[in-house]
């Protein structure tokens, strides 16, 4: 017995829908002789009628009028074939009869298990997290990140009255979403980006899992990534900072934490590590946190570091990530930077230019961007400050330096001063 498929649509209409340019589902077909009935069953597949070869009755597989899709269709269109070819193999060689029904009891439990009925995408999101935390795949940040995802969802689905299903997951969806983001949420580009990169895990895993067909995400365009510049300190920062007394002591115990993590590179999150345990012979021994599956990392200790860590006897004293952030804040104002400066926001194809205090650009990552950019200035390679750091990725690395007119003076001064100087010749 042989197979086939057509593009559901009348014949007599072909150029009709040609010309519409409409896209047509593709149907399996195959004739049972026994049961004189043709078995026909949609393969969820659809492409434009000027796509398809209407005499092989497949896509169009070269030239002008192949499918940017093809692929993805083609071995779709292969599965289908491939299980109608083992299915009635396996029924021949157990002697049974190769009927209709079976054939849509195979084409049923492999490609429509998508699972329906109210609330299951959220239901599915839960589980999507569930699998990811209980597998250890996820660390506090990831589970972070995507719980926060799940709040923007549920927002903007109550906000915009915009019931989120499978199906609808479209360019529909895609531009309403962008939209909501970007002029109710107020997100920055590449705030926006990174939301849009979770939710394309959460579908692929989906897709994989059975609770959708729907591929459709898969063509939502990227928005390119907006490079803005983020502040990073000299040492002449970190002297000022050090020699500040402050009233308080959770502000100065909010600076400790900070220049600890600017002479070491460690991220916030890593410091809850350190203890007597893991600290010797001048080093600070680390567990990569992200990934088990990493080396150890030797974070070597200077006369700051070591100085900060013993007087907390080795244990830092931190607190939530978001209430360091404002201690920063206070941190930098009182010690005097208050200065204004540029801070470029942009979001879409617009973008935002105002003045603020250089205090209120100070975050808990600032010091990992700090420690990069002293270590850069001093000439040391990527591959010395990767190792202590943790990077595998250098070109994320080069993300944290931050070049300034500082840099770029000193540079250009280094190279030219000593060529020829008018002055030097007149003296």
């Amino acid at each position: 017995m042989k197979c086939t498929f057509f593009l559901k649509q009348p014949w007599q209409d072909r150029k009709a829908r040609i010309l519409k340019d409409e896209k047509c589902l593709i149907l399996f077909t195959c004739y049972f002789k026994n049961e004189e009935r043709k078995f026909v069953y949609s393969t969820g597949e659809k492409i434009k009628p000027g796509n398809w070869d209407f005499e092989n009755k497949l896509p169009v597989s070269k030239g002008k009028k192949k499918s940017v899709h093809y692929s993805a269709i083609n071995t779709q269109l292969n599965r289908y074939e491939n299980l109608f070819d083992a299915v009635q193999a396996r029924c021949k060689s157990f002697g049974e009869d190769f009927t209709s029904k079976i054939l849509k009891s195979e084409f049923d439990t492999e490609f429509k298990k998508a699972i329906s009925g109210k609330g299951v995408f959220f239901r599915a999101y839960d589980e999507f997290m569930e699998v990811n935390s209980k597998r250890q795949k996820w660390g506090a940040s990831s589970i972070k990140r995507y719980q926060n995802l799940k709040n923007l969802l549920s927002d903007f689905e109550r906000k915009r009255g915009f019931k989120l299903t499978y199906n609808k997951i479209n360019q529909k969806f895609h531009a309403e979403f962008t939209d909501y983001s970007i002029k109710d949420k107020g997100h920055a580009t590449n705030t926006f980006r990174r939301n849009m990169g979770l939710f394309k895990t959460f579908m692929r895993w989906s897709l994989k899992n059975g609770y959708t067909y729907n591929d459709r995400f898969t063509e939502f365009e990227k928005m390119k990534e907006a490079f803005t510049k983020k502040i990073a300190l000299k040492s002449e920062d970190l002297r000022i900072l050090m020699e500040k007394k402050y009233e308080k002591v959770k502000l100065e115990r909010a600076r400790d934490v900070f220049v600890f993590a600017c002479s070491t590179g460690m991220r916030y999150g890593e410091l809850k590590y350190i203890g007597k345990h893991n600290t010797g012979n001048g080093y600070i021994t680390l567990k990569e946190e992200k990934s088990l599956s990493k080396k150890s990392r030797q974070i070597p200790l200077n006369t700051l570091s070591r100085f900060i860590l013993k007087k907390y006897d080795f244990q830092l004293p931190l607190i939530a990530n978001q209430k360091q952030n404002e201690y920063l804040k206070d941190v930098f104002e009182l010690a005097g930077y208050t200065q204004k400066v540029e801070h470029v926001i942009v979001r879409g194809k617009s973008s935002e230019r105002k003045k603020v205090p250089i205090f209120q650009l100070i975050s808990t990552h600032t010091a990992r961007r700090t420690f990069i950019t002293m270590m850069k200035r001093k000439g040391f390679s990527d591959k010395l400050i990767a190792e202590i750091t943790g990077h595998t990725d250098l070109k994320t690395l080069n993300q944290y330096y931050q070049v300034d007119t500082y840099d770029t003076g000193k540079a250009v001064s280094k190279v030219f001063d000593d060529i020829y100087s008018p002055l030097k010749k007149i003296n």
